[in-house]
């Protein structure tokens, strides 16, 4: 049965506008100042006993009547005693109990109007206001209810402004209105309160992590020494730590978390989840599974535990987690999405197509009905079933897929056009890439990142010029330089221009504040060296990525298939790719990688067989047909050989010429003549 105490958000609206909008009439209120006449403290007293003890059999038995008899001794003991704010203050509580708001608000109000420094009349309008906010979702009316909370307790810690807790509850409103400057000079006022005290603390670092400034978040919770620091201050200093990407020391405090408080499945997550951000998949799986047992009905968990099987490799125990997880949460878009992903990863792209399409049939709507988050969810579906069809090899599928993206808000419609040229790219249609690219720019004027999408574009189809300029004119004098300078570095390395290359790394890198943005830079410095053959001044930079993330997994295959490919430490460098393949085995250049470092070591069978998995992924590779081509020509299959090599050669004639290293071409060149000269003296022989 539902309690009389609840309100209706409609009933609440209506209440609250009367209360605040409908001036009482001169009948209606009370005066400001009482009449003057006789106060019978003993009546005020006895009628306030019966009002108590109905009050208490309203909360037991829920009955209406026994409300009315309440108020009805309340209004008698007022009566009594005029000058009794205590009692006013108590027949207003009642009031908002039993849900006769319009009265509560209008019994305060007349309060203060005697007393504007009431305090307790100003924190029942308080509660009022936060009360009616759990009912009302969203619209006017919250805001409306909001605004008055606020005034209610901004008035409050005027009157006790040494209350932890009101500073803390006015910040949260401030928080909920959006104005997180005046919330956090509440959470800051109520620290400097009670320095020690684990609420305000934690509440004003999360309050920097909402803002982005992980920093200060940090810096707040470690103002608490260590042994005063509870299980809840560790979770939050964690998750600080997780915002900052330094997933070890996030490890660490929900450790101390976790021996705090063994029960804490919270801390147990954010343990869990950077243990996966540090590459520690054995570790993050063994500790969803202890949350699995400790609540073995929590699908999201069941949820990760399939993510990691997919990302190793383990596509029947994924499965198996995620039927787990589907019987708990038989609504959820979340499941399937993710079967889905698995069976793309397992090359079941008929079953991934039929889950994706229905998961977009259920979600449709009438166009005009969706919201924001419908489109978001739509969007991210489409990339699903388009990536599908373009790992299928149905790329014009995959296009017609990513264009239905673009009408579903600007950031998708960016997701969609990259898609589309990436699609375009891979299949090595140039000029259809850069035409969308164009049409991207036309459609999504502000957007500098298509900017500089198209001008790349445009670089590798010969208009080098045009597209260097395009760029720089993105160049605004500001932080955000750096993404400009980074695209500049790539081009100028695409066309060969290694100086000035280098020279926009430089700038990209006096640009870059966060650990991981100077990590990118290191890298593609690497990159950079390597095309230039400079291996030892890019094997340093790989090595420098390495220290601070060591679980990059691109680092790991560049820095292993460098070593490998100059037949130098070839161990070292297939346990590096080995690492790479253990973070994505479902990565086609890392599959590559692998077989050519087996190749190098004399281990061939099982060079064959990562080189074919290679293929599969990105049969279009033409590096991934010339090491085919060397297998089979060192494993006495000529023919084979010759038949890669030349399908690599095709593949080069197809492929831009900022992609190209026209010495691989010539090298494969001769080894193909090679080859079909040792074959025309073979044929007669066999004849």
């Amino acid at each position: 049965m539902k309690s009389m105490y609840r309100l209706s958000f409609v009933l609440f609206a209506a209440a609250l506008a009367c209360a605040q909008q409908t001036p009482a009439s001169k009948n209606d209120s009370k005066p400001a100042v009482p009449p003057a006449h006789k106060v019978d403290r003993a009546a005020a007293y006895y009628h306030y006993s019966l009002a108590h003890m109905y009050e208490e059999q309203v909360a037991m038995y829920g009955r209406s009547e026994l409300a009315n008899k309440a108020i009805d001794e309340y209004r008698q003991a007022i009566d009594a005693d005029p000058t009794s704010e205590y009692l006013t203050s108590a027949l207003a509580e009642l009031y908002a109990k039993t849900g006769r708001i319009r009265d509560a608000v209008l019994e305060a109000q007349d309060i203060l109007k005697r007393d504007p420094n009431n305090l307790e009349a100003h924190k029942l309008l308080g509660r009022i206001y936060l009360r009616s906010l759990g009912d009302i979702q969203s619209g006017s009316g919250s805001e409306n209810v909001l605004k008055l909370a606020i005034e209610q307790y901004e008035q409050i810690i005027k009157i006790e402004p040494d209350s932890v807790d009101d500073h803390l509850l006015l910040g949260r409103l401030y928080r909920l209105n959006n104005d997180l400057q005046k919330a956090e000079s509440e959470f800051k006022t109520a620290v400097k309160l009670e320095p020690t005290s684990e609420e305000a603390v934690t509440t004003l670092a999360y309050l920097y992590n909402e803002e982005g400034d992980s920093s200060r978040a940090a810096q707040v919770l470690s103002s608490i020494p260590d042994a005063g620091r509870s299980a809840k201050l560790y979770s939050a200093l964690g998750y600080t730590y997780e915002q900052q990407k330094q997933y070890k020391p996030a490890i660490d405090a929900y450790r101390h978390a976790i021996e705090l408080d063994r029960d804490n499945l919270d801390a147990i997550r954010g343990l869990a989840q950077n243990l996966l951000n540090d590459g520690q998949t054995d570790a993050a799986l063994e500790q969803y599974k202890i949350i699995a047992d400790a609540n073995p009905e929590d699908a999201p968990t069941y949820l990760r535990m399939a993510e990691i099987y997919r990302k190793t490799g383990k596509f029947d125990l994924a499965i198996e987690s995620l039927k787990k997880a589907e019987s708990m949460a038989q609504d959820s878009i979340e499941v399937p999405y993710n079967m889905a992903a698995v069976y793309q990863s397992q090359g079941r792209y008929d079953e991934a197509i039929q889950i994706m399409q229905g998961l977009l049939k259920k979600t449709e709507k009438a166009e005009s009905s969706y919201t924001q988050s419908d489109r978001n969810n739509r969007a991210v579906f489409l990339e699903r079933l388009g990536t599908i069809y373009r790992d299928n090899g149905n790329n014009q599928q995959a296009v017609e897929t990513f264009r239905k993206m673009l009408t579903l808000g600007d950031d998708n419609a960016v997701r969609g056009y990259q898609q589309i040229i990436d699609t375009y790219r891979e299949a090595k249609q140039w000029q259809q890439a850069t035409d969308t690219a164009k049409e991207a720019v036309q459609k999504l004027p502000n957007d500098r990142g298509l900017k500089m999408v198209y001008a790349a574009q445009l670089a590798d189809m010969g208009q080098s010029e045009e597209g260097l300029q395009q760029v720089k004119s993105l160049l605004k004098g500001t932080p955000e330089d750096r993404e400009v300078y980074v695209t500049l570095s790539q081009m100028y390395s695409r066309l060969k221009q290694w100086p000035e290359a280098e020279q926009a790394l430089d700038k990209a890198e006096e640009l870059s504040t966060k650990d991981e943005d100077k990590s990118y830079i290191y890298f593609q410095r690497g990159a950079t060296y390597e095309r230039q053959k400079k291996y030892e001044s890019a094997e340093e930079m790989f090595r420098k990525v390495l220290a601070a993330d060591p679980q990059n997994a691109t680092a790991l295959n560049y820095l292993g298939y460098m070593l490998a490919d100059r037949g130098v430490k070839l161990e070292e460098a297939l346990n590096f790719i080995k690492q790479a393949v253990e973070l994505d085995p479902a990565n086609g250049a890392y599959l590559d990688s692998l077989g050519w470092a087996y190749f190098k070591l004399g281990k061939y069978d099982a060079a064959e067989d990562n080189l074919i998995k290679a293929s599969q992924r990105i049969n279009t590779d033409p590096t991934v047909q010339d090491h085919l081509g060397d297998l089979y020509q060192k494993t006495g299959r000529l023919r084979l050989a010759a038949a890669h090599w030349e399908r690599a050669l095709t593949e080069w004639n197809r492929t831009i010429s900022a992609e190209v290293d026209q010495s691989d071409v010539a090298r494969v060149q001769k080894k193909l003549e090679s080859a079909k000269v040792r074959l025309a003296k073979e044929e007669p022989e066999q004849k």
